[in-house]
């Protein structure tokens, strides 16, 4: 048997030692720093219980993928070198929803009837008479009252519109009375609106009723309070009167550019002035890269979104139509990907062709990717170690405290430093950036509730404070998964492994886990903080499945193939394997100092042993795999066609031209922009994408460049929870950390060694706008 961890062959012999080949012909300096790669949950160093949070924050000053168990490959096949990233379009995600539709940007337009809807949004009054309810308005309210709501009532049959004034009615001093007159006029006039305003003395009351808009009296949806908005109460998420026969979500497609999904919708709800809650979706997408995903918004007409295409930059909208329910995390089937890799050079263009034939063939480990761990210095697995432990106080010092891989150095890093030396909270929340979304929850909380760490800890939003357990699991998961491919191999099946059981051998099985599992939600639920690629709770599948235990008979019939097995995260409902792989999760925790059967404090959401465990697969293949060797020789020009380039192309002629004219101007902008940033790290609260090691630009890559390059273009589905980079991984055989990228890569020569994946990036206007600031005020600093 042979198998690949990183550059490094290993065979297997009879003999209990094993030997090593390095392919890069280096001399093996230290045996015992290669035996702990082969078994890196018995031998690693890992730090101990007693080691203070400094201590782990300065041993992990950049995450590598064996820190997080990530060893093996699948085949033994030679890697190759390659540009990943070098443009948006060079990846692609469109998501895939639960029927197994791939989502696509086909159109930008509201149809007809919805905007036809929209002229419906007029004043009732004057297609009824209102006789019998002023008459009884007047037995309720008196004369003046009543005479006063006809007036109004006159006013806006005679086509007022907009010109209309509200009317304030007599004093009152009795709530009850008030209440009833509220309740009458819901009741009975549905395009007026009430509300209470201070009366002439402090005794009493007035009700104001004015036409059901709340753009009147320079009072609209910006309006903080309800008085304000003179407005009926209406939804938190921004809806109006809305039709019954209409369904109350409007579900649309987003595209969008170099942009991560939050972003995206916090953009489209400040131009729509509502809420960022209004908004559902079943997971976020990968930021640097072009992606298309359903959304779904709660009572917004569509003609309001569609006019905001003119307005956004690398956002679009479109494909509306009305529903009854809003998309939640997790319901999604999985997301299409058309990854293109460019600058490719290897031994051999059949190198090219077998590694691709493999992937395709034989998949490649279903690791969690380096983004599952955070994107900063301290990996979330950490934090998430100290939460099982009941470690608050040390928790909550891991994720305020300073460290290395923040965006914005100087900014981040003063905070964190100020807050260190100071406690001064008051002080650090001016300075830290808004975007650090759990150190400022932190430090919210502890400003009310000084010392309560555990309550603090509770202030982060659920699904980011979940983010670290979670990264605990798949930490323990990764290191299984190695051994199992070390132990066992990746081509059968063997006794004591788990397995999905198929239709006609279905078992019950104990401790199954079950579609209950709802803290097992996948990288989905964290927003945009540590997700790529990934999106999407873990499949129905593989929280509904049972499994069983593969026995000998099983081995014998043939029942199961490699591709069945399985392996848990920790939890309550999950079993274990009865190889030797169970004794990989016990060891790993108790090393940490973690039971995974007994809990070490009564906080269940942080409790390993109350929550539910999941099964994943141990090797996934992508589905539709498709791949194709092409040549360029001009590195601006796109190798795959974005949902947004289809659309241009089914245009007219002249618009087409026009567009053609601005994606130029565009395109010319991005290469200035990639020429003139400086290398950026992110903290951990940034996507994956954003933890590039250096800036490589796009001269340096051979863009301008007229010799023929070497393009691999891919396309294929992965299940939710799936990570894309861990495909490419296996393909190229290059690690995804940043110490290998700044290993490895030298900006400004091009010189990338074999086996050395290259990523290249460009800074969104926010980041330039930042980087900008950060110059200027170093500028200040120097000429004092």
């Amino acid at each position: 048997m042979r198998l690949v961890i990183h550059n490094e062959t290993v065979r297997f012999a009879d003999t209990a030692k094993p030997q090593i080949q390095l392919r890069n012909n280096n001399s093996l300096s230290s045996s015992s720093s290669y035996i702990s790669v082969l078994k890196p949950y018995s031998l690693c160093n890992y730090t101990t219980i007693a080691a203070s949070h400094k201590a782990l924050t300065t041993a992990m000053k950049t995450l590598d993928e064996s820190d997080v168990g990530i060893f093996c490959y699948i085949s033994n096949l030679p890697g190759f070198r390659g540009i990943l990233k070098q443009r948006y379009s060079d990846f692609i995600v469109n998501e895939v929803d639960t029927d197994g539709n791939v989502v696509h940007l086909t159109s930008l337009d509201a149809p007809p009837e919805t905007r036809e809807e929209t002229r419906t949004e007029t004043i009732d009054a004057g297609t009824k008479s209102y006789t019998s309810e002023i008459e009884s308005f007047r037995c309720l309210a008196g004369d003046s009252d009543a005479e006063s709501l006809e007036a109004l009532i006159n006013q806006i049959n005679s086509g007022g519109g907009e010109e209309v004034s509200p009317i304030v009615l007599s004093p009152s001093s009795d709530k009850s009375h008030r209440t009833e007159i509220h309740n009458f006029f819901k009741k009975n006039f549905k395009f007026l609106v009430t509300d209470t305003v201070d009366g002439p003395d402090a005794s009493s009351k007035c009700i104001r009723v004015r036409l059901n808009s709340g753009r009147h009296n320079n009072h609209g949806r910006n309006s903080k309070k309800r008085k304000e908005r003179g407005d009926k109460p209406f939804d938190r998420r921004g809806s109006d009167d809305w039709p019954e026969h209409v369904g109350k979500f409007l579900r649309f497609h987003l595209y969008k550019e170099n942009k991560d999904s939050q972003e995206a919708l916090g953009l489209i709800g400040k131009m729509l002035g509502i809420q960022p809650r209004s908004f559902g979706f079943a997971g976020t997408k990968d930021k640097r890269s072009v992606s298309t995903q359903r959304v779904t918004v709660f009572k917004q007409r569509a003609s309001r979104l569609a006019a905001l295409n003119d307005r956004l930059i690398g956002i679009q909208v479109g494909d509306f139509c009305y529903v009854k329910e809003e998309l939640v995390l997790g319901q999604l089937s999985g997301n299409r990907f058309t990854v293109t890799l460019r600058g490719v050079v290897a031994d051999s263009e059949e190198t090219i062709k077998a590694s691709a034939s493999a992937l395709g063939r034989r998949g490649f480990i279903n690791y969690f990717g380096l983004q599952r761990f955070g994107s900063g210095s301290v990996p979330t697995y950490l934090i998430g170690a100290m939460l099982f432990r009941g470690e608050w106080k040390d928790a909550v010092h891991m994720i305020l405290d300073p460290r290395e891989g923040d965006i914005l150095l100087d900014v981040i890093t003063k905070a964190r430093e100020y807050y260190k030396e100071t406690n001064d909270i008051d002080g650090t929340l001016r300075q830290l950036p808004r975007h650090l979304v759990a150190e400022n929850a932190i430090l919210q909380c502890l400003k009310k509730c000084p010392g309560n760490y555990l309550q603090a800890l509770k202030a982060i939003p659920r699904t980011l404070r979940m983010m670290y357990v979670h990264s605990y699991q798949s930490y323990l998961w990764n290191h299984a998964a190695s051994t199992r491919v070390q132990k066992y191999g990746t081509d059968q099946v063997v006794v004591g492994d788990l397995v999905f059981c198929k239709e006609h051998n279905i078992e019950k099985v104990k401790g199954t886990a079950s579609a209950d599992c709802k803290d097992e939600d996948s990288n989905a639920i964290f927003g945009s903080h540590d997700i790529d690629e990934v999106s999407g709770a873990e499949l129905p599948e593989e929280r509904n499945n049972p499994v069983k235990v593969v026995a000998a008979e099983d081995i014998l019939a043939g029942n199961f193939a490699i591709d069945d097995v399985v392996l848990p995260l920790p939890g309550s409902r999950v079993i274990l394997p009865t190889n030797d792989i169970a004794q990989v999760y016990h060891d790993l925790a108790k090393k940490d100092a973690i039971s995974l059967t007994e809990s070490a404090h009564n906080v269940k959401e942080f409790s390993i042993t109350s929550m539910t465990g999941s099964y994943r697969r141990v090797f996934q293949k992508p589905v539709d795999y498709e791949w194709e060797l092409l040549t360029y020789t001009n590195g601006t020009i796109p190798l795959a066609e974005t949902d947004l380039d289809i659309i241009a192309k089914s245009k007219p002629a002249h618009v087409a031209e026009e567009n053609e004219v601005n994606g130029n101007e565009e395109s010319t902008k991005r290469s200035k922009r990639v020429e003139n940033e400086a290398v950026l790290q992110t903290d951990d609260n940034k996507v994956d994408g954003e933890r590039e090691a250096e800036l490589q630009a796009e001269s340096t890559c051979g863009t301008n460049s007229q010799e023929p390059q070497m393009a691999l273009k891919l396309s294929f589905t992965l299940p939710a929870s799936c990570y894309a980079t861990m495909a490419i991984r296996e393909l190229l055989k290059t690690s995804t950390s940043v110490r290998r990228f700044s290993q490895n890569v030298k900006l400004g020569n091009g010189i990338v060694p074999p086996g050395v994946l290259k990523i290249s990036i460009s800074i969104s206007r926010i980041d330039q706008a930042k980087v900008r600031c950060i110059k200027n005020e170093r500028h200040k600093k120097y000429t004092g």
